[in-house]
């Protein structure tokens, strides 16, 4: 029996490093996808063609079917630039990219969330990832064999991948309700919109002294 895991990254550099490591573990790249929020054109990719469409409202794509499957080198070579709607620009490679490209309008087909969805992860839980990837992050998603779903589970993890339930639990105390492919593009201080630190332990805020008051010398010990 097939499953699909899927876990949400910070940074494009931790989704890279589960990905190496999935593929050194014998999962075959042809089973592996990946989709990285490029809002600031950071990440690199093989291949050069200018993104097509608007991704507020569809999206179209420079990359071909054989570029987001990956080549013979590994998933990570294969990466193409795409669009995708309320989440803009982004780098993506492996089966649940090329399944939306394959529909013949890029990955509007649904979009991200409906590819999740599509490929069997809970709808809840994908409202959560599309929207993590919209807040700057990266998603890895693996198609493997419940025997494996274990040791797949174990290198995202080790990896600081984030559950759908644990980040969602994050977006849903700022207000959040669902994703909306509809939204403008999101700004956020944090990594793929995490929820603010709380204040640590020891940070006391500054208290204001009334001048008018007389000032009580400190006691010694």
């Amino acid at each position: 029996m097939s499953v699909v895991v899927t876990r949400l990254f910070d940074t494009y550099e931790h989704a890279t490093q589960a990905v190496s490591e999935l593929e050194s573990g014998g999962i075959p790249h042809s089973d592996i996808s990946i989709v990285a929020n490029n809002q600031g054109g950071e990440i690199p990719t093989g291949q050069t063609e200018d993104v097509d469409g608007d991704a507020g409202t569809g999206a179209g794509t420079g990359a071909s079917i054989g570029t987001v499957l990956g080549g013979g080198a590994g998933l990570l070579a294969g990466l193409g630039m795409l669009a995708i709607p309320g989440v803009g620009p982004v780098v993506a490679a492996g089966w649940l990219i090329a399944t939306a490209v394959g529909a013949g309008v890029g990955a509007g087909a649904g979009g991200l969330l409906g590819s999740l969805v599509g490929a069997g992860v809970d709808e809840a839980d994908a409202h959560v990832y599309a929207e993590g990837v919209r807040r700057g992050g990266t998603l890895v998603t693996a198609r493997v064999d419940e025997g494996q779903r274990s040791m797949v589970e174990g290198v995202m993890d080790r990896s600081s991948g984030v559950t759908a339930t644990s980040r969602g639990q994050d977006y849903r105390a700022g207000g959040w309700e669902k994703f909306d492919e509809m939204a403008p593009a999101y700004r956020a201080e944090t990594p793929a919109g995490a929820a603010m630190p709380s204040p640590m332990i020891g940070d006391v805020p500054p208290v204001s002294v009334d001048p008018t008051q007389p000032r009580t010398p400190p006691t010694t010990r």
